[in-house]
């Protein structure tokens, strides 16, 4: 008599797939995750422990990341437009055409030389701004310079979309050097602040000196904040 044996069909195989698939899952929305949130472990990794450091204030208040940051994340803003980074600044006043139509900047402790800078456009995929209606280096007045900023960990010093990313390592009295028309001049930082969008105060025009001001987005990654970093003419 012939016996026969029946094998049940096993399903190992389609384990072991959905098995994978559901690691695939985890693997991706912890990735989405992190990415969401890098901005936020970003900014106390770098940030915080230096700003803390130097008795700058830089709290995040949660009501603040939840409606206004949240927001500005998610409109169809170009931030390579200066003129988006801060909405309710509108100068009344007819400006002046500028005395040079760009210059260069070097900040030697974060590595920045000879950066160019633009008088007569707002393009900051291209280049720093120095936003128009205010001074230029060397000139009595406030010349404000914007340059956009990333993670640390993607820092460029020849990439103007990424130019700005470490100004937050900068101190009082860092050196920052402009050259306009051959001259170069010297302005020291005495003041960093972190404002709101709706803050203006870094255009402020201050007439007994020379002044410097760089802006950029904090914390990097994220469009919720500006830094501000203001220097004076000093000697050479």
């Amino acid at each position: 008599m012939i016996k026969y044996y029946y094998r049940k069909p096993t399903r190992k195989p389609i384990r072991k797939w959905f098995r994978m698939l559901s690691f695939g899952i985890i693997f991706l929305g912890l990735t989405i995750l992190l990415y969401v949130f890098s901005p936020l472990v970003m900014w106390q990794i770098y940030i915080v422990p230096i700003f803390a450091s130097q008795n700058i204030t830089t709290s995040i208040p949660r009501n603040e990341i939840v409606n206004q940051g949240s927001n500005d994340s998610i409109t169809n803003k170009d931030y390579t437009d200066a003129k988006n980074w801060f909405p309710y600044f509108n100068p009344s006043q007819a400006l002046e055409k500028p005395k040079v139509s760009s210059y260069t900047l070097s900040i030697p402790k974060i590595r920045i030389k000879d950066a160019y800078v633009s008088t007569i456009d707002l393009d900051l995929a291209k280049h720093l701004v120095n936003y128009q209606g205010t001074s230029i280096p060397g000139e009595f007045g406030n010349a404000v310079i914007f340059g956009h900023s990333t993670l640390p960990q993607l820092y460029n010093p020849k990439d103007y979309k990424t130019i700005f990313a470490n100004i937050h390592k900068l101190q009082i009295g860092d050196s920052i050097y402009s050259n306009v028309n051959g001259v170069t001049y010297l302005h020291k930082i005495f003041n960093i602040t972190v404002v709101n969008p709706n803050n203006a105060s870094a255009f402020e025009q201050n007439y007994d000196n020379s002044y410097l001001t760089l802006v950029t987005c904090t914390p990097p990654g994220t469009v919720w904040k500006r830094l501000v970093v203001k220097a004076r003419l000093s000697v050479i």
